[in-house]
């Protein structure tokens, strides 16, 4: 290992396991309306209020029976139809059968659907060409769903899988946690704001804007402070400000160990640092604390940097404080790499690679070239991480390596 280079970093796991072992879920909740609920996180236990399907019903078109009253040969007259939202109203006569469409209730009386492929007509009504079976194609009330059943769990996110679930329930008021309000700033001298002409020395603050992004497909409330000079009275201000109107706080910049770099310093004045500097790469000048209310997160300058510790960090801190319990890092599996990857053992790596298959069908990945934390256009190039052990060092074409896909907060698709 690389000693000189991770001396009193911490793992990703450890510096995971801090970040989530005290802050806990907002307790403010508020109700709206169904059509509102997009990406709200719910904070009761969704419970059905009917039974789903409501009624016995039938799963395919055909004919329904009394099974007991089928002799296996004698032609069953049609004395009705049934359709959805058109029942058969009346008790099925002994000895007959109704057509009944997909979805119709099931009359009094009927018990089994046959398929209309397994019918044959005659003059004198319908015969059965295959055998049948008691309740065959017979969708029973509250066989999706009983009344009473919690639906979906306190903590669920509510995306296009879940909403049209619960409108299947008549349901249109729900009750959800308020949304996470996150104050956003970067830190430097050299940074100009996106539509600004650039001066001398000066670099396009794109940091902010993609942790932005990020933060509005999380549907956090989003307070943009804009960019903060390298002045610690000026940022000193700015933490104090945001800590009166955030639940977190995210600096970019300003964490690492450079003459300029006073964030570290303020926030041991003004808070508590529960790590600072992680055994990963990119990000290694990570640093997580608590202000006096409002947590803190301090993404590293470098634009690779910041996604990926925002991704990896601060997206499951998020997920914690919005009430997100079912929240669920992406899984990792290992695949060859068809490319050379370049790496020195010492801190675990995170490559961006571009997951393929190839012509037998198999999974492949390749890297989408250099891995500087400068290169952002690699993300728009990527759709997965290449995660590299901490002690591994050069990889060759044809080794298995860990990958991890990207998951909405990255797709560019």
């Amino acid at each position: 290992m690389d000693h000189c280079h991770t001396a009193g970093l911490i793992s990703l796991e450890l510096a995971l396991e801090k970040l989530l072992e005290h802050p806990q879920p907002l307790h403010e909740t508020e109700t709206i309306s169904l059509n509102d609920a997009a990406d709200r996180i719910t904070a009761t236990d969704i419970i059905s209020p009917i039974n789903v399907p409501p009624f016995n019903n039938s799963a395919m078109d055909g004919y329904g029976l009394c099974f007991e009253q089928w002799d296996g040969h004698t032609p069953m007259p049609i004395v009705g139809k049934a359709f959805a939202g058109a029942p058969f109203l009346s008790s099925l006569p002994a000895g007959s059968c109704i057509r009944i469409m997909t979805g119709a209730p099931i009359p009094t009386g009927v018990d089994t659907v046959v398929m209309q492929e397994n019918t044959e007509q005659t003059e004198q009504g319908i015969i059965f060409t295959k055998p049948i079976r008691k309740n065959d194609n017979v969708r029973m009330a509250g066989e999706d769903i009983a009344q009473g059943a919690i639906v979906l769990p306190v903590g669920t996110r509510l995306s296009t899988a879940q909403l049209p679930l619960i409108a299947s329930l008549g349901i249109d008021k729900l009750t959800v946690y308020r949304r996470l309000k996150v104050a956003v700033f970067s830190t430097g001298d050299e940074l100009q704001s996106i539509g600004v002409p650039l001066q001398d020395g000066q670099i396009y603050d794109t940091n902010r804007f993609a942790v932005r992004l990020m933060l509005d497909k999380l549907n956090c409330e989003v307070i943009d402070l804009g960019v903060i000079p390298d002045n610690p009275d000026q940022l000193k201000q700015t933490f104090i400000n945001a800590n009166k109107m955030a639940d977190l706080v995210i600096s970019s910049g300003g964490v690492s160990v450079g003459e300029a770099d006073y964030t570290k310093l303020i926030l041991d004045q003004l808070g508590e640092i529960g790590f600072w500097k992680l055994a990963i790469k990119p990000g290694k000048p990570f640093a997580f604390g608590k202000l006096s209310s409002a947590w803190f997160c301090g993404l590293p300058g470098n634009p690779v940097s910041a996604a990926l510790t925002f991704y990896q960090l601060v997206q499951p801190l998020i997920a914690r404080l919005s009430g997100h319990a079912q929240w669920r890092p992406a899984i990792r599996f290992k695949v060859k790499t068809v490319s050379d990857l370049k790496k020195s053992p010492g801190r675990l790596d995170f490559q961006r690679g571009i997951i393929s298959t190839n012509e037998q069908g198999e999974l492949q990945v390749a890297t989408t070239g250099h891995q500087g934390s400068h290169i952002f256009s690699s993300f728009s190039q990527a759709n997965c991480f290449i995660v590299l052990e901490r002690e591994r060092g050069r990889v060759s074409a044809g080794e298995t390596v860990e990958v991890e896909m990207f998951n909405y907060l990255l797709k560019s698709e």
